[in-house]
């Protein structure tokens, strides 16, 4: 039986998912980030199990998007990288997890 198209106009709630956070990498740092205060890229690395480069791939996205904010500073002359969530990054991802609600609430089961 073929399914029907949805109406002009109506959009399935998968639409409305933020393909930024939706990325598995990035969904996991804001999930990370949402429950601590902050989180310097040693713990993310070690959390995520992503290699320095992909981290920092990632976080960059976050950060344009302006969901996290990366501190660089020097602690006893080595380099330290602390990301938090921003205020914009803590509404995003309410609105993301709401969403992805919404589409499961919509799976036949």
């Amino acid at each position: 039986m073929p399914q029907s198209e949805p109406s002009e106009g109506v959009t399935s709630p998968i639409m409305d998912i933020d393909r930024v956070i939706h990325a598995p990498a990035r969904l996991l740092i804001l999930s990370l980030l949402y429950v601590v205060e902050s989180g310097d890229y040693v713990f993310l690395m070690r959390q995520t199990s992503l290699t320095w480069g992909n981290l920092s791939t990632h976080m960059t996205k976050l950060e344009k998007a302006g969901y996290v904010e990366v501190v660089k500073e020097f602690v006893d002359r080595k380099p330290h990288t602390m990301a938090k969530l921003t205020p914009d990054g803590r509404r995003a991802f309410d609105e993301y997890r709401t969403s992805m609600k919404r589409v499961l609430e919509g799976v036949p089961g």
